[in-house]
């Protein structure tokens, strides 16, 4: 329990700290202020009890329509009360929401922690997408909805209290084993004991909802990932004719979630066993226990009325526990996770690496002593020393899983499986895996990733220089969307793009890992031409299987690996 408010109190200054937080905390308070407007209302609504039936009992048809008509008018305050603090409550949830959204993308982006989550094999995180959209909002709703409403009813409890115990100043009186026991204000004695042994068997039959609910939130997002990756492969697995596999795949995770839900299902109804007899009871049992009273004599009909109100005010005060354990088991679920991924986001980011990375004072590319490594710690290979100068292009060839694309992470930082000495050269270095990334957006956004695009005129000039003139791409490109789906452009057309892309860079440095693959050796080679004229000043770094035709002199790494000796290399000078 400490360690989730913990959890929940860290989430809070989060959601407090950033921009636009702190006038949270004021819409927060008019809020509460509306609340205390809203128990001003229940005591009327509990004066307005007695008076109205005592004009019943006494049959006086004028003073019992004067009670409806202040019964319109409570009822007006109160649903103008109601009204406002829900709007207010919800102005809180954007902001917080909002605060809280923008502190998770904080860290993950920050060192690139969203990367090596995915490669830390140690990390039990999972589903990072749903930390930020989901857990976020429920967190916050949660926070604002079950939070504020434990403030109010601490108030309305020591109003309600008060009240009662002045309504209830007489005794009950009963023997118990052949002793008289009296018990003065007994109407007030009751509503604890009855609410905490209430509260005591419900979180009894109910514990166990919060890891079902942890559980349920996991295999749900399982599920939409594999449905959202069958949708981002649907060429491939059309092609493959895969539809009975993936079904299986999507049948066997949803399988995972039925289970859970029956375990769910089975608890709920356990806990209703006793949660449901007491929400329809509720409001008639503290009636039962005022009726002594009006049999002794006690009070009248109205006064009985006004007792079972105020009775009934704190019972139902006294079980926010038991009203809201489902909506609680959930804020403490979702802090739980919520606060895990921060946390984790936050401490694998800080990681200090073996490589020693640093700034080259002479603009030149060097490398020296670097072991590259798998994830299970196996040496992929090594590499003594190498100078690359600037402007010059080198070919790295090599079999495939010698870690040609794995030295490549390393040179850019990513990849923590490594040691060794790296000085990067200055100016603007440009990486292109082999699978090419077109974000969300226009073909113009596309070309300009990471940047801001330019104008249409020098983007249209460059789709034209790497081939991509007609009209369906001239279309495309200030047209937003899913640009990069494999469905609006052909491997070949998105390799053409990250050409472009590097043409509108001018980068000083760039890494290439297989970026043109899907194109023939012809195309292949006109666009490393256009490159290497179009960049003449740059230094390029190409891995691939075929030789780089077109970007005239270059240098050969051939990476091999023999019996017993992973991770050796050569080195071969050719001229193109």
């Amino acid at each position: 329990m400490n360690n989730t408010l913990k959890r929940i109190a860290f989430l809070l200054f989060l959601c407090i700290r950033g921009k636009g937080g702190k006038i949270g905390i004021l819409y927060c308070f008019i809020v509460l202020v509306l609340n205390l407007v809203e128990i001003q209302l229940a005591i009327r609504m509990i004066s307005w009890n007695k008076d109205f039936f005592s004009a019943l009992e006494k049959y006086d048809a004028h003073a019992a329509l004067w009670q409806i008509g202040i019964f319109g008018l409570v009822t007006l305050a109160g649903a103008l009360q109601f009204l406002l603090a829900s709007y207010i409550r919800q102005l809180v949830q954007i902001r917080w929401r909002t605060t809280l959204t923008r502190a998770s993308l904080e860290r993950w982006f920050a060192d690139k922690a969203y990367w090596h989550l995915n490669t830390d094999e140690n990390s039990q995180l999972d589903n990072p997408d749903q930390r930020i959209s989901e857990d976020c909002r429920i967190f916050v709703d949660r926070l604002t909805g079950k939070g504020l409403d434990l403030f109010t009813g601490i108030i309305g409890l020591a109003t309600y209290l008060t009240l009662l115990w002045k309504l209830s100043a007489f005794p009950i009186v009963f023997t118990l084993f052949g002793t008289e026991i009296v018990i003065e204000h007994y109407l007030v004695w009751a509503a604890p004991v009855y609410v905490l042994i209430s509260s005591g068997l419900t979180h009894w039959m109910g514990a166990p909802l919060m890891q079902l609910n942890v559980i349920a939130q996991h295999r749900e997002a399982d599920m939409r990932f594999a449905l959202a990756r069958l949708r981002e492969s649907r060429e491939a697995i059309a092609l493959e004719n895969g539809e009975t596999a993936e079904n299986d795949i999507i049948e066997k995770r949803y399988g995972r979630i039925i289970e859970n839900w029956r375990h769910r299902i089975n608890r709920e109804f356990i806990l209703g066993l006793f949660t449901r007899p007491y929400y329809m009871t509720v409001l008639r049992i503290p009636l039962f226990l005022a009726f002594p009273a009006y049999l002794a004599g006690f009070v009248a009909l109205g006064g009985l009325m006004q007792l079972g109100s105020a009775f009934t005010r704190l019972v139902t005060t006294l079980s926010w526990f038991i009203f809201s354990y489902k909506e609680l088991a959930e804020l403490s679920a979702t802090a739980n996770r919520l606060s895990s991924f921060m946390h984790q986001a936050e401490a694998i980011g800080k990681q200090s690496s073996p490589l020693a990375v640093s700034s080259s004072p002479d603009n030149r590319l060097c490398i020296r002593n670097l072991t590259v490594r798998n994830p299970s710690g196996q040496n992929l290979l090594h590499i003594p020393e190498l100078v690359v100068t600037a402007g010059e292009a080198v070919w790295i060839d090599g079999p495939s899983g010698i870690g040609k694309s794995t030295l490549l992470k390393a040179l850019s930082g990513i990849w923590p499986y490594c040691d060794g000495e790296i000085a990067l050269p200055a100016g603007k270095i440009l990486f292109m895996p082999q699978k090419a990334y077109l974000p969300l957006g226009s073909l113009a956004e596309c070309i300009a990733y990471p940047g801001k695009p330019g104008d249409t005129t020098s983007i249209r000039q460059l789709l034209k220089k790497v081939g991509l003139t007609c009209p369906r791409h001239d279309a495309q490109l200030e047209q937003a969307g899913e640009i990069g789906s494999d469905y609006r452009l052909s491997g070949g057309e998105q390799q053409r793009l990250m050409v472009a892309r590097i043409l509108a860079a001018q980068p000083k440095w760039v890494f290439l890992d297989e970026a043109t693959s899907s194109l023939d050796a012809c195309a292949e080679e006109q666009l490393y031409h256009l490159l290497r004229t179009s960049l003449p000043d740059t230094g390029f770094i190409v891995i691939a299987h075929r030789e780089p035709k077109g970007l005239g002199q270059y240098r050969r790494i051939d990476l091999w690996s023999s019996s017993g000796q992973p991770g050796r290399h050569t080195l071969t000078h050719a001229i193109a």
